[in-house]
């Protein structure tokens, strides 16, 4: 298991009634923050990665939870991201709460091991069906019984909106665990938006390339990345041959970072710190 923890030297446990906590858990990892709202500043985050191969279950994250000095505080608001893999969208005037399980077994197939949320974006203005796993579901209700959870493609969006141009395109590529997300607007409008499962580095590309050749996407294209990547990695690499201008998200909002926070790439957390923007 791989873990990290930063925290700024302010960080004070028992004046959580001024911090808002933001918890991001799925098989693929556990990570939370806490950011400090008198000084608008992330000032600690905590992760935890399984090994390669394994994954997080819904007793795990529990005892993530149960263990952490911090988590069994009292906080100003508290927001939940559950990334998924099993996501589909339906335009805000056609969605109907009452038929969300329809819209998801119609795209993705009825599952007895998920249960079905929604999440609303206002732009696009359109609702975001999700799964997630039944068990970690329970988890994080029994833990957070107020605290509806956003999918991870909700803060996502949000960071992506003051990037756009109403003229040209913008590409992102983020990356989970397991699967990632393509998303391509063009002139401000979103014309692709899917996730792909992979196993490795070259079931990216391969994804990647066949969506652009498909759009017409050339090389003169940026493309910006978050989640699970790093500069010069064999992902990165490997897709710099087809696309050299290659950048990669930086959080932002109301709010600043520890000096401390200069020792990762933010854009692996950009989801984490993302939430405070959202609700």
């Amino acid at each position: 298991m791989t873990s990290l923890e930063l925290f700024d030297e302010t960080l004070d446990i028992n004046s959580t009634e001024n911090y808002e906590l933001a918890i991001q858990a799925s098989p693929g990892g556990f990570a939370f923050c806490l950011l400090d709202t008198l000084r608008n500043k992330i000032v600690l985050v905590r992760s935890s990665e399984p090994e390669t191969g394994k994954y997080f279950n819904s007793e795990t994250i529990k005892e993530f939870v149960s263990k952490d000095d911090f988590l069994a505080r009292p906080y100003r608001k508290t927001r939940i991201v559950l990334p998924s893999p099993k996501i589909t969208l339906v335009p805000a005037p056609l969605f109907d709460p009452a038929k969300k399980d329809e819209y998801f077994s119609l795209n993705l197939g009825k599952d007895n091991n998920f249960d079905i949320l929604s999440n609303r974006t206002p732009d696009p203005d359109m609702f975001i069906v999700f799964g997630v796993p039944v068990s970690i579901h329970e988890v994080i209700r029994s833990l957070y019984p107020v605290v509806h959870p956003y999918v991870h493609l909700v803060p996502l969006l949000h960071n992506i909106e003051g990037r756009r141009s109403a003229h040209g395109s913008y590409i992102h590529i983020h990356i989970e665990k397991e699967f990632f997300n393509l998303i391509i607007f063009r002139d401000n409008q979103l014309q692709f938006c899917n996730t792909f499962r992979h196993r490795s580095f070259t079931d990216i590309l391969y994804y990647v390339l066949n969506a652009f050749g498909k759009l017409g996407i050339n090389r003169e294209e940026a493309i910006c990345m978050s989640g699970l990547c790093e500069k010069q990695d064999d992902l990165s690499s490997a897709l710099a041959e087809y696309i050299p201008d290659i950048r990669y998200a930086v959080p932002k909002g109301n709010f600043s970072f520890s000096y401390v926070f200069g020792e990762i790439s933010l854009h692996r957390f950009i989801n984490l710190f993302s939430v405070f923007n959202c609700g």
